[in-house]
């Protein structure tokens, strides 16, 4: 075994613990050192803590067995990711603590891979429990840890950490960018708060709520997100998320693609020509069929799989011939077409359809997080204000919308039931029309020219009111505008989002390993990372046995990326510990 050096304060043997906390919190010490001895007892740091000598907590493992400590196997997933470089970078720390910045990204994010969802979640985890994977006596409980996001959320930096993840992600899979997946996601909100409504596709209807514009790689790996400024629309938020993009990838032309909701002829000359981007979307609106006999068979291995479509592919100019594009159709097995266009040259068609139909993935991301890290759950309590100035649709308008569309509904019954009396007329009692009017003026007539009498002066009254006005002028005296608090939820997906991609680094390394990891990869490493491991402490290594898994097929598969990890010699953070995991026989396994 490697020696390391130890950046504990030295210790004297024949000194208990209180005698050396007594003594040592008259002087400052580094960070990294510890007064403690006993890592089940951590009194003297928090005591170093709060006389302001302590910025975080180093962690001491006690030896045993940790229940979910097998979550540690994502840890150095989780350093690759430079969230915790990039947290100190941007935060700095949040001042004299026990729990520190890097304590607390740490149980964030331990917390996101272990499920526990939320910080109120935390009651029904045992501290002390938990504070053992950490390396503490006890783990952060819900106030605490909602008061550490609470102040680095006021900071109102998490623009910049996002931006700083995004890049790093950016720089190691260069590869996986040239083709983004962009879509927007409507938070449902519930509360009392006034906010403006979203369309949510699975309800079919308007809710309050905010749209969130996601990003992720060709492979489903979530890369940024943005919060659209009153929920507006793909085609209105794909400039400011793209120059956000544009940020993490440098001047690298990659393919955004997109479905109908960013439908922009001038919107695709603008990316296409001035910004370097290339676009992949379906055509929106009517468009006639192209003939059958046009279509071929076209297949290709693309991304490790077997794909094959019948595709025609045509060229097509909009904007007067300033925008030309490919169109691809693709025909179903019904005879339906669907239509693709894109400026992307050189890939063939089956390729450029493969990209396009392999939106699925950001689809599956979106339903994989709302379910498994609960994605939708409100972050913080509270609002931040909106801009008073934003234009909306004005309320009075819409009232008078509604009346109009009653009165002009029932005008048109009354001149059904008016023309229907004229079909049935008798005409050798009424021969002419105004005896027929004369006849009917009463019970038809009278009703009928009042009814349009009506439509006409509520269409002059329509157009005296503004289709938009400000949103403060839709407010009651003393109200504001206001949204959901932003930098929170911003941080919070952060985090969620490295500890997803840390998931998705073990996912695809237990690929080479087990057969059945595309359908069960990521069930097998989510469940895994649950179960209970021994720890053995060392002055340099912190060994994790994994306890043995229901079959031994997937008992090798875990065994297998214990040995692909174990190459990187990662060191735990806040320590010299090197991070070192086996698997148990499970003769052997308590």
């Amino acid at each position: 075994m490697s020696e390391c050096n130890s950046e504990r304060a030295p210790v004297p043997e024949s000194q208990d613990q209180e005698s050396v906390t007594t003594e040592l919190a008259t002087v400052a010490l580094p960070t990294a050192a510890s007064v403690d001895v006993d890592p089940l007892n951590r009194s003297g740091d928090r005591l170093m803590a709060q006389l302001g000598l302590l910025d975080d907590a180093t962690p001491m493992f006690a030896p045993g067995i940790v229940p979910k400590g097998e979550v540690l196997l994502a840890v150095p997933m989780l350093i690759d990711s430079g969230i915790f470089d990039i947290a100190e970078t941007v935060y700095g720390g949040i001042g004299p603590a026990f729990y520190g910045l890097r304590t607390s990204f740490m149980a964030f994010l331990l917390m996101a891979l272990l499920r526990i969802k939320r910080t109120e979640h935390l009651k029904e985890v045992s501290p002390a429990a938990l504070g053992r994977i950490l390396g503490l006596d006890r783990a952060l409980e819900m106030k605490t840890l909602r008061g550490n996001l609470h102040q680095l959320a006021e900071r109102k930096k998490s623009l910049e950490f996002m931006r700083l993840l995004a890049k790093s992600r950016a720089d190691e899979y260069a590869n996986d960018l040239a083709y983004l997946y962009v879509d927007g996601h409507v938070r449902v909100y519930s509360g009392q708060e006034d906010l403006p409504k979203a369309y949510v596709m699975q309800r079919r209807r308007a809710m309050p709520g905010t749209v969130d514009y996601w990003v992720n790689d060709k492979k489903g790996q979530p890369l940024l997100v943005i919060t659209a400024e009153a929920n507006k629309g793909l085609s209105k938020m794909l400039v400011p998320v793209l120059d956000e993009v544009r940020e993490a990838i440098g001047n690298q032309r990659a393919t955004v693609v997109f479905d109908r909701g960013g439908w922009n002829q001038e919107l695709f000359r603008s990316l296409i020509k001035d910004k370097n981007w290339d676009i992949l979307t379906y055509r929106k609106g009517k468009t006639l069929d192209v003939s059958e006999s046009s279509f071929q068979e076209h297949t290709a291995k693309i991304d490790g799989r077997d794909v094959s479509h019948l595709l025609s592919e045509t060229r097509v100019s909009f904007l007067n011939g300033e925008l030309n594009l490919r169109q691809i159709t693709k025909l179903n097995e019904n005879g339906h077409q669907i239509h693709i266009l894109t400026s992307k040259e050189g890939p063939p068609a089956v390729e450029v359809a493969y990209w396009m139909f392999n939106r699925w993935r950001q689809e599956n991301y979106l339903k994989y997080m709302k379910e498994e890290f609960e994605l939708d759950a409100l972050a913080a309590y509270g609002t931040d204000p909106a801009d008073p100035d934003r234009m909306v649709l004005n309320p009075d308008r819409k009232a008078i919308d509604k009346e109009l569309k009653t009165a002009k509904a029932a005008a048109a019954k009354l001149e059904q039931k008016y023309g229907s009396a004229a079909l049935k007329n008798e005409e050798q009692k009424r021969p002419t029309m105004r005896g027929f009017k004369i006849a009917n003026g009463t019970e038809i007539g009278k009703p009928l020219r009042d009814a349009l009498e009506k439509v006409t002066l509520l269409k002059e009254r329509q157009k005296t009111i503004p289709k938009r006005v400000p949103v403060s002028a839709t407010k009651k005296e003393g109200e504001k505008p206001v949204r959901l608090r932003v930098e929170t939820k911003r941080l919070s997906d952060s985090i969620k989002m490295v500890a997803y991609q840390a998931e998705s680094s073990l996912v695809d390394l237990v690929r080479l390993h087990y057969k059945r990891s595309e359908d069960e990869g990521r069930t097998l490493i989510s469940s895994a990372l649950q179960s209970a491991a021994e720890l053995t402490v060392s002055d340099c290594e912190l060994r994790v046995t994994l306890a043995p898994l229901s079959s031994a097929h997937r008992t090798r598969a875990i065994q297998a990326i214990c040995e692909d990890v174990n190459k990187a010699h990662t060191k735990f953070p806040g320590t010299e510990l090197v991070l070192r995991f086996e698997v148990a026989e499970a003769k052997v396994w308590p």
